[in-house]
């Protein structure tokens, strides 16, 4: 389950080219307009912008993090369920509404985090939100994901179209849930339900890149070998599959619709799975 070169090679290339397809889709945009159901297109912004600085602080380690303390002890003690209050928290800190501002802002410090990884091993972890431990190229593909939700919501509320790259949307899952799954993810996915006993394995296929497959073993989430008879398999465009994972997309459409399709020998037990390898939504 190693980084490929293709796969740094992509994540690197892709932020810079995604960013700039949404500063090119900001400009002139209303920043009053809603963009979600809680944030303005400014508001958006504004977090796509604490999380490019975030990533900068945690590549650069705790003696360049200029976050307040209370915002570091809420980055590590943060769980899935509580990632919005967190949210709330450092967006009532970080008071910065002018579009043109933020993204000047965002540009510079995607700018300094790909000077930052240059010439760093893929591989070398940071200690991420609930205290995971993340591969930088994961946190490079978590970034892409955000500026494309992100972008998503924005174009929306513009009632312009926005395109994601499948390949670019892959890497959610190739980089970033592998990755913080191979390399420990801490707190990230406690909950207090009661832990269900046993193994339920998962192969995802993405049709773009490798199929992997997950289990969920006595309340645990690991990597495993590739499993040829796994209790549920899904297959799913990465584009739709990560816009249903963040709550933008229904599990319904995503399944009418055939971009997220469930098989397998047990396929019942994907929701039991899903209640411990969850997201934000």
């Amino acid at each position: 389950m190693s980084i490929t070169l293709n796969q740094w090679q992509r994540a690197r290339t892709s932020v810079p080219e995604v960013l700039e397809r949404l500063l090119t889709l900001l400009d002139g945009a209303p920043p009053d307009l809603p963009a979600t159901a809680h944030w303005t297109i400014a508001d958006t912004v504004a977090h796509l912008a604490t999380i490019a600085a975030t990533d900068v602080a945690l590549v650069r380690g705790p003696a360049g993090d200029p976050s307040p303390s209370v915002v570091r002890e809420l980055r590590l003690n943060t769980t899935v369920d509580t990632v919005a209050a967190m949210n709330r928290i450092v967006m009532s800190k970080y008071t910065e509404r002018s579009v043109p501002v933020l993204a000047a802002r965002l540009r510079a410090d995607v700018a300094e985090l790909l000077a930052a990884t240059e010439d760093v091993d893929p591989e070398r972890e940071i200690i991420w939100l609930g205290g995971a431990n993340l591969p930088i190229a994961g946190l490079l593909a978590h970034l892409v994901n955000e500026l494309n939700i992100h972008a998503w919501d924005i174009a929306r509320a513009l009632r312009r179209p926005w395109y994601t790259d499948p390949r670019d949307a892959a890497m959610f899952v190739d980089l970033f849930l592998v990755g913080v799954t191979r390399c420990g993810y801490g707190k990230l996915l406690d909950h207090d339900r009661p832990v269900r006993p046993g193994r339920i394995s998962v192969t995802f296929r993405a049709g773009v890149s490798e199929p992997v497959t997950m289990a969920l073993v006595d309340g645990r989430v690991v990597l495993e070998e590739l499993d040829p008879r796994p209790d549920v398999r899904v297959s799913y465009d990465p584009v739709v599959f990560n816009l249903m994972l963040f709550g933008r997309v229904s599990k319904a459409r995503a399944a009418l619709t055939g971009r997220v399709r469930v098989a397998g020998r047990r396929p019942w037990l994907l929701p039991e799975f899903m209640a411990t390898m969850r997201l934000p939504s």
